[in-house]
């Protein structure tokens, strides 16, 4: 069986929108796009360089998708992730895209997200690594898909933006397996789910 990792930048109150760059995602008049970017270094770029060096292929949300599709096949190779990105194949989840899908080795989904990714994850393969793509991301939680969270938490706080993890989301318990810090105060903190227990399932 396959495993599902959900690879994200989150602000400390949560927002994940846009952060790239200025211009990535404006949705609700967000103004505070590419917030990440002053944060690299290379204890980030070691991290992001051993997720992409993991066998498996990457899940994509549509407006992640199409953002990816619109700057990655143009960029030069010297930039170690472009010959990864073209190359990894890419399931793509989305009810108003149809094939052929224009970034290669793309595939779209077909019928209920969430249903196409158990299906993907009851197959003998490779894993299966989630960036951005929140709204996707949060339909996996629901069915309890996601086996792994590696999130990239930065010190900042924005106060407006779209959240990975909503008011009325799914209920996750989770366990830290391991944690790392930036030279810019970024916490790399990756969760696995913890066993459920009675007092927390009272508490929902």
């Amino acid at each position: 069986m396959s495993r599902v990792t959900v690879f994200t930048h989150l602000t400390l109150d949560g927002v994940m929108q846009a952060p790239t760059r200025p211009d990535e995602d404006r949705r609700g008049g967000f103004e505070h796009g590419g917030w990440e970017s002053p944060y690299a270094d290379p204890v980030m770029g070691s991290v992001a360089a051993a997720g992409m060096a993991r066998e498996g292929a990457l899940l994509l949300g549509r407006r992640t998708y199409e953002d990816f599709a619109a700057v990655w096949p143009n960029r030069p190779e010297d930039n170690p992730f472009v010959k990864v990105l073209n190359e990894r194949q890419k399931y793509v989840a989305s009810t108003t895209l149809t094939e052929p899908l224009s970034w290669r080795n793309s595939t779209l989904l077909q019928g209920d997200a969430a249903e196409a990714v158990a299906r993907l994850k009851a197959q003998p393969g490779n894993d299966l690594v989630v960036l951005g793509s929140g709204e996707l991301v949060q339909s996996l939680m629901r069915r309890n898909l996601v086996d792994e969270y590696i999130l990239l938490i930065h010190p900042l706080v924005l106060g407006s933006g779209r959240r990975l993890f909503t008011d009325g989301g799914a209920f996750a318990a989770l366990r830290l397996v391991d944690t790392r810090t930036t030279t810019t105060g970024v916490v790399i903190a990756t969760y696995q789910p913890a066993e459920r227990s009675p007092e927390l399932d009272r508490q929902q």
